[in-house]
């Protein structure tokens, strides 16, 4: 559920609303999500189409999906579908990695991709001395 909360509150941050209307107070920087799926795919696409603002919040927030392609819980057309999903709603700083024989767990290796990644958008690859 972690994914599908993340990818949710994306969403949510770029219409600028929760779900029920209420406005959504929080700035996000990043996302992540690994094994997971998106809950809102039906509406997304025109609430962001339906503004400027949402369109440059969406296209400006980096994603980071991981999946893997053994995974038994959320099947890894799921987490795919959801990719393409964001990135035709306008989610276009977004990164999908599949990881072949991974099921509904992490390995060693996505972890290492999410390390790299975070270090890379919190500007963490600059040496330090």
């Amino acid at each position: 559920m972690g994914a599908a909360t993340a990818l949710h509150s994306a969403a949510c941050y770029a219409h600028g609303r929760f779900s029920n209307g209420v406005a959504y107070p929080i700035t996000l920087s990043a996302i992540i999500g690994l094994s997971g799926w998106l809950p809102c795919s039906r509406t997304l696409r025109t609430k962001i189409e339906s503004s400027q603002t949402a369109f440059r919040r969406a296209a400006a927030l980096p994603i980071m999906l991981g999946h893997g392609r053994g995974d038994e819980v959320v099947m890894y057309r799921n987490g795919e579908r959801s990719s393409e999903f964001l990135r035709n709603s306008g989610f276009s700083y977004l990164n999908f990695k599949a990881y072949n024989g991974l099921g509904h767990h992490t390995i060693p290796e996505e972890m290492d991709d999410v390390s790299k990644w975070l270090r890379a958008r919190l500007g963490l690859d600059r040496s330090c001395g």
